[in-house]
């Protein structure tokens, strides 16, 4: 096991030195101890590198808002410890992260796995939300909601140790990490850039999984062009938790196949490892099930003038009040009220929320304020859902209300309150 240097992931390092290497990615919530069934297999060929997330496992807190920063953070760990070229396995963000590694720095990844992966994880919507709820209650409601998000009924039935191991997991990790977390996969959206993928890829997924089952993994099979997929039986979210032998197995036989085709077809890359002799499990071979997305087109000229704010704003729109406010809103345009979509869209969200003057939370706050003040309480409820989305914690928007009791008067005010505790119960209770 090897320390952990400043300013980069914590890690831990198992196998022989002088083996090549294979990085094993978490999922959210969880520590490198995910992998621990996997390791007596795995370090016979390989030197393993396991590392955690930012604010889990006793890590650093230091948050981490997007993918593509954590795999950044990844390869500055990687840097710093001389290694350049590596085989890659990750579970849920630990996917994300490969895939965003695979895309942007194809060169440093020898071969991909991808567990419990998705080119987009559920919706935005639903990860801004998780966010809101640790917000507002802490970690507990997700440590007591992993068991059945992680694992099938029988096997979270049959092995209690493991499923207090999984619920301490989550209390023990730090809340604005986990909240960070949620942002990076509510963001996280490479649909598109699949075919770009170059990397021989595994695609594996539980059969019972709920969060990002078999129908997802066949997305990525679909788009990404040398991708096989393989459905473990009896797993759910975690599989190489509650599978480990048939993980181990696939993961072996994977990288040991995909590395030997990489050297003979390049003279340069890692060394390669011997053939895995474990026991057969199945897997299927998707093969090119979809065709590869040409190049887009090159535009006739380059823009000029100053850009349309549009696109930005929708963006911006979108990640405030949710897909499925926009989503409404934008179902209910007609020829009558299009033109003031388009409006709102390009010069409040694209012209003012945009800027960099205010952060979100602050524009949020300004923004309920006008709302009381004005007494558009038609609006303000959406808007309190934006402002927790936002990072305004229920005892701030309190605090937001009974300054404009002062200032906007008490009667708007108390409108103001009722319309506010209606929505921040509702946004912040729970699922049980």
């Amino acid at each position: 096991m090897s320390e952990t240097p400043k300013n980069t992931l914590q890690y831990r390092f198992d196998g022989p030195e002088d083996a090549p290497v294979l990085v094993l990615g978490p999922s959210l919530g969880t520590t490198w101890h995910m992998w621990d069934r996997q390791m007596p297999e795995l370090t016979r060929t390989w030197r393993v590198l396991r590392f955690d997330l930012p604010g889990h496992g006793g890590a650093p807190a230091r948050p981490v808002s997007s993918v593509a920063a954590m795999a950044e953070l990844l390869l500055e760990t990687l840097d710093e410890l001389g290694v350049q070229r590596f085989g890659y396995a990750g579970c849920s963000i630990g996917g994300a992260i490969g895939m965003e590694l695979a895309l942007r720095r194809p060169e440093r990844v020898a071969s991909l796995a991808l567990v419990a992966a998705s080119p987009r994880f559920g919706t935005a919507d639903e990860f801004r939300q998780r966010g809101v709820i640790v917000r507002t209650n802490g970690l507990d409601p997700m440590a007591r909601s992993a068991p059945e998000r992680w694992f099938t009924h029988g096997f979270a039935a049959a092995q209690p140790a493991i499923v207090e191991w999984a619920v301490q997991m989550v209390r023990t990790t730090d809340p604005g990490c986990y909240i960070a977390a949620c942002e990076a996969l509510a963001s996280f959206d490479i649909r598109a850039e699949l075919g770009s993928i170059g990397l021989p890829t595994l695609v594996l997924v539980g059969a019972e999984d709920r969060i990002t089952g078999p129908a997802d993994a066949r997305t990525l099979v679909a788009g990404i062009p040398d991708a096989r997929l393989a459905l473990v039986p009896g797993a759910s979210h975690l599989a190489p938790v509650e599978q480990p032998a048939a993980v181990t197995d696939l993961l072996v036989r994977h990288f040991s196949s995909s590395w030997q085709d990489m050297s003979s077809s390049t003279s340069t890359g890692i060394p390669v490892p011997p053939a895995a002799t474990g026991r057969p499990v199945s897997v299927t071979s998707a093969g090119p099930v979809a065709a590869i997305a040409p190049p887009p087109s090159q535009p006739d000229a380059a823009p000029t003038g100053r850009p349309d704010p549009y696109d930005a704003g929708m963006k911006v729109r979108r990640e405030v009040l949710g897909d499925a406010h926009v989503d409404r809103a934008e179902a209910a345009a007609d020829a009558f009220t299009e033109d003031f979509q388009q409006l709102i869209t390009r010069y409040a969200w694209g012209e003012i929320w945009t800027r960099d003057g205010l952060d979100r939370r602050t524009r949020s706050a300004v923004t309920l304020t006008a709302l009381v003040a004005g007494g558009h309480l038609d609006e303000l409820a959406f808007h309190v859902r934006a402002a927790l989305r936002n990072g305004l914690t229920p005892a701030e928007i309190k605090e937001v209300l009974l300054q404009t009791s002062i200032y906007c008067g008490v009667p708007a005010a108390n409108s103001a309150f009722k319309v506010a505790q209606s929505v921040i119960q509702q946004e912040t209770t729970p699922e049980t």
